[in-house]
């Protein structure tokens, strides 16, 4: 079987994707709903000023606000009605998994199989649209309190503005929501990362347009333009190689008798990701990192002048923030990667069905030993976070690169792109072997 897996795997071209009805529908089903989305975030929310929102975000390009846009694809600069994005309910997600490692009745939902996850995810849409909410309400605070060069941001501050800001931002983020949700189940899956990972996308030609205009003025030397795109393409290709190496580790079924005949006996492996926490680990560390950053730059010249000797020191790539990011992708490096993955309930379920690890004791040695394992890769996917994530920092500060070449950014568009890739290949699989199958059932007619 994984040979006739492996021929039809290399016989994927697009003639195979033209034959595919089925996947030629879900690929236009995506397109058209990314569409929609990009569509939405030019619609403006009432009541704003978009001269004054523009320039404010001017200043504010390496703050907090600098990094949600970029995940938002501008719409937060533009102040539109998905200015919040996705991200709230990427928020709530992470807040339900992290309460079912310490919550037994949500731990206990999660066990209960399809049911239980119908639950959780209920639980995950109430969360989402509190969370919601609450941002768009100290938004639209932070709106009215907002003042440039120009003018105020806000044309009429007042309760109307804040009531209708805090409804158009929480319809925009559940529309988004049922967006993503109708991705992975009429489209190519994947919908929530998709939107992200159109709206990071959706910044780039104009981040690479300044680049090159920069490069025509004289700003930027040609050569340090084509060392920072073959660098690009480096990290990338770095992040690549990282994401898909995982540790394999053998389990063993013994043989058992089953009524006249011997079955199990087959051997298989455990695979553990280098970089089990994926991007968890960036956005936190950022966002912990950018917030004081980003409330002390809507205070500049205003406040006490501890505040500046603050904002000096945690400055983009001073050497205090950048000691505090690696510490804080290190340790939540650690802290996810125990939520998602449990050692002693993976040894329990090898033991329940029969496995175990050639050499090792079944039970407590099994989850020592898996969690050992699991120790040292974390280790080596921290290290690698860490050195994607500073990198981008130390040419922002010391080499003046005139765009955001984020590391979680660019995590999540490599990641999203290999998981898009995947469900492509497998669709393309299903379908191949459905045309086997048919011939089969003729040629089995026919006979």
């Amino acid at each position: 079987m994984a040979s006739a897996a492996e021929q039809l795997a290399a016989n994927f071209n697009l003639g195979a994707l033209g034959k595919a009805t089925e996947l030629r529908k879900r690929i236009w089903f995506t397109l058209g709903a990314l569409i929609v989305y990009r569509l939405g975030t030019y619609i403006p929310m009432p009541g704003i000023d978009p001269a004054v929102i523009a320039d404010i975000f001017n200043r504010q390009q390496g703050g907090m606000l600098g990094m949600f846009n970029m995940f938002a694809g501008g719409a937060l600069e533009r102040m539109t009605i998905f200015a919040l994005n996705i991200m709230p309910y990427i928020s709530a997600s992470i807040i339900i998994q992290l309460m079912t490692a310490v919550m037994p009745t949500l731990e206990a939902l999660k066990k209960e199989g399809e049911a239980g996850r119908k639950k959780l995810n209920q639980y995950t849409r109430y969360l989402t649209v509190a969370i919601t909410a609450a941002q768009a309400y100290g938004l639209a605070i932070g709106l009215e309190s907002m003042q440039s060069a120009i003018g105020p941001a806000v044309i009429d501050p007042g309760l109307f503005f804040r009531f209708s800001t805090v409804i158009t931002l929480v319809g925009g983020t559940l529309f988004l929501m049922w967006l993503g949700e109708q991705i992975t189940a009429r489209g190519i899956g994947n919908g929530i990362s998709l939107i992200i990972f159109a709206g990071i996308v959706a910044v780039f030609p104009s981040s690479l347009a300044s680049t090159f205009e920069l490069g025509r003025t004289g700003a930027l030397s040609a050569g340090f333009i084509i060392a920072l795109m073959v660098l690009i393409v480096a990290v990338i290709g770095f992040v690549v190689f990282v994401e898909r190496g995982q540790r394999r580790i053998v389990v063993q079924y013994p043989k058992r008798q089953v009524g006249m005949r011997m079955t199990g006996g087959e051997s298989t492996h455990l695979p553990l990701k280098v970089n089990t926490a994926g991007v968890i680990p960036p956005i936190f560390a950022s966002s912990i990192l950018l917030m004081p950053m980003t409330i002390i730059g809507f205070y500049a010249g205003q406040g006490p002048s501890w505040l500046n000797t603050v904002a000096a020191v945690l400055g983009h790539g001073q050497p205090l923030y950048l000691a505090l990011y690696v510490g804080l992708i290190v340790f939540f490096a650690f802290f996810y990667t125990a939520v998602v993955f449990n050692p002693t309930e993976t040894a329990d379920n090898l033991k329940k069905y029969g496995g175990f690890i050639p050499g090792i004791r079944p039970g407590a040695n099994t989850a020592q030993y898996l969690d050992r394992v699991l120790t040292r890769l974390t280790v080596v996917g921290a290290a690698y976070l860490a050195i994607v994530c500073i990198l981008p920092e130390i040419l922002i500060s010391r080499f003046a690169v005139p765009f955001y070449f984020g590391g979680t950014s660019l995590l999540i568009v490599v990641t999203v792109t290999m998981d898009t890739v995947a469900q492509v290949q497998s669709h393309l699989l299903a379908h191949q072997y459905e045309g086997l199958i048919k011939k089969a059932r003729l040629k089995g007619r026919r006979g």
